[in-house]
């Protein structure tokens, strides 16, 4: 089918096509639109939100990825550049305890409290000491997360004269030993009850990471959970989502779901553009199929939010991917996952609304997702959430809503999930295990026969409904040359106008970070160089 040319007039601003419609795509159309651009949101499933998606089946509303609520100061501060608050487009509530951990070997299930006094004292019940080392620990952890928030993470590193900043450069022996030494390493140094340094070093999965490969300046994770503690948005992430849609809209994004970009489509460089610039291509249009109709869409400025390889490697020819396959061979991908989304009747009290499994063995544990040769951990360190602890909303009376995450390698030969056992024969063999893991360690015998909703979800779903690449559920990995200003950079060295958010680029995985992405855009097309947020309009 010839494709037909849609346009629209233009009255001031650019037009600007974004591929994508999860967090970093929607807060990128967002931010764009308020900046007074024409834009246009394409979304290649049914509904936006991407990893952040729901799913509802009987009665019961799954959240299907992010399911933890941190850093909301960034999560506010994207509201407040859009002329709002999260207090007032989202219910949120603290928990308390924040989460459990349940533990492999006979040790005491742990709930870890909502405020850092409490958190100390339950340290030093663990371990001797360990109270005034986690003080310690967490001002070291608040510091870092400060200067990373002030000089990196809202950084698009087009220029490295902000780093030589005094509170940069007095940092600089610190800075450089918590980049060479591993997570797992520095909270070995200070804790030797093994409990604690799981604690610690969990939070390295959140960067789709190992606490053995991420580099320790990533403790700052701990000043997050253990010091801001863990919120909850009623309703679940999706009213992040709802909420995000809403702001887009009203600030005149024009949403098309169900639009499967084929190509972005470029010409030639007018002469007279500067020595410096060696883009010989810029931006035309992009070309999307919808409803057995291919369309192509002009466009000034393109931002991608899909992944990055498929973005690269897919909608661009060969001679204008700044990021080609050879690059990605290189590459280190972050974990992919089986996911499990089980409506099950009756209560379960064993479980919190967030609680981590830990196995005894966590050097295997990692090495067999990160390691040269992998495998699925068995048994597996988890992540099991039951929102419905908080929420009523989520599962019907009298039944309890879980969803269950297990890292796994991202091998998308492992499979594909489905509803009712209905998904590959590894991918449901995996799930038993895991379900029969849970009831075990947890102490719910009966867990397996009082499910009355399954869905399970793998490696090869994420590779087919978000192009993920290699099926990874987070995007690359953060270790040290793929985090910073070693990450992909947020746009393309050889086609001019065109650029890239969300958890591929900088700054990198989970959705307070594909919401700066979301902002490093707008620096970019105003020039700014500064490493802060942007100032906030006035109320």
């Amino acid at each position: 089918m010839t494709p037909q040319q849609s346009g629209r007039a233009r009255v001031g601003g650019q037009d600007v096509v974004v591929i994508g419609g999860g967090i970093g795509g929607l807060a990128t159309s967002a931010l764009l639109a308020r900046e007074g651009h024409r834009v246009t949101l394409l979304e290649k499933r049914d509904q936006v939100g991407g990893r952040a998606g729901t799913w509802e089946q009987d009665g019961f509303r799954f959240d299907t990825g992010p399911s933890w609520y941190l850093m909301p100061e960034v999560i506010d501060h994207f509201f407040k550049m859009m002329g709002t608050s999260a207090s007032e487009q989202l219910d949120l509530r603290l928990l308390d305890p924040g989460y459990r951990v349940v533990f492999e070997n006979g040790f005491d299930t742990v709930d870890v409290p909502a405020d850092r006094e409490a958190v100390t004292k339950l340290f030093e019940s663990m371990e001797a000491g360990a109270g005034e080392q986690l003080s310690a620990y967490l001002d070291s952890a608040e510091d870092a997360y400060e200067i990373a928030k002030k000089r990196f993470l809202y950084s698009t590193f087009q220029s490295f004269l902000p780093f030589f900043r005094p509170d940069v450069l007095k940092r600089l022996p610190r800075i450089g030993s918590l980049l060479l030494q591993p997570l797992q390493s520095f909270v070995e140094k200070r804790f030797k009850d093994p409990r604690i340094q799981q604690i610690l070093g969990y939070p390295a999965v959140f960067l789709g990471s190992s606490p053995f490969d991420a580099p320790s300046m990533y403790h700052l994770m701990s000043h997050l959970d253990l010091d801001d503690g863990v919120l909850y948005p009623m309703g679940g992430l999706t009213t992040l989502v709802e909420a995000m849609q809403r702001v887009a809209v009203a600030a005149g994004v024009e949403i098309r779901t169900g639009a499967d970009v084929e190509s972005i489509d470029t010409e030639a460089r007018t002469p007279g553009r500067s020595p410096l610039d060696r883009r010989a291509a810029a931006v035309r249009s992009v070309t999307y199929r919808a409803a057995g109709t291919t369309t192509t869409l002009g466009a000034d400025i393109v931002v991608s939010a899909a992944d990055l390889h498929h973005t690269e490697t897919t909608l661009l020819p060969p001679q204008l991917q700044t990021y080609p396959e050879k690059y990605w061979q290189k590459r280190v991908p972050g974990p992919s996952a089986l996911l499990l989304y089980l409506g099950v009747r009756g209560s379960l009290p064993q479980l919190e609304h967030h609680t981590l499994l830990f196995t005894t063995d966590w050097r295997d544990n990692f090495g067999r997702i990160f390691g040269k040769e992998t495998s699925v951990p068995s048994p597996a360190s988890l992540y099991v959430c039951r929102p419905s602890a908080t929420d009523d909303s989520v599962a019907p009376d009298g039944h309890e809503n879980v969803f269950v995450l297990v890292p796994i390698p991202a091998d998308v030969t492992i499979g594909k999930g489905g509803l009712d056992r209905g998904g590959d024969a590894r991918v449901e063999e995996l799930a038993d295990a895991v379900i029969a893991q849970i009831s075990e360690w947890a102490g719910i015998p009966d867990l397996d026969e009082r499910i009355v909703v399954r869905r399970s979800y793998g490696p090869q779903d994420f590779a087919t409904d978000l192009n993920a690449w290699r099926g990874t559920s987070l995007g690359p990995a953060h270790i040290l040359k793929q985090s910073a200003f070693f990450r992909g950079s947020n746009r393309s060295g050889k086609v001019a106008n065109l650029f890239y958010a969300g958890s591929s680029t900088v700054p990198g995985i989970g959705i307070p970070m594909c919401l700066i992405s979301a902002e490093l855009i707008v620096k970019r097309l105003r020039g700014d160089t500064s490493t802060g947020p942007l100032a906030e309009p006035a109320a």
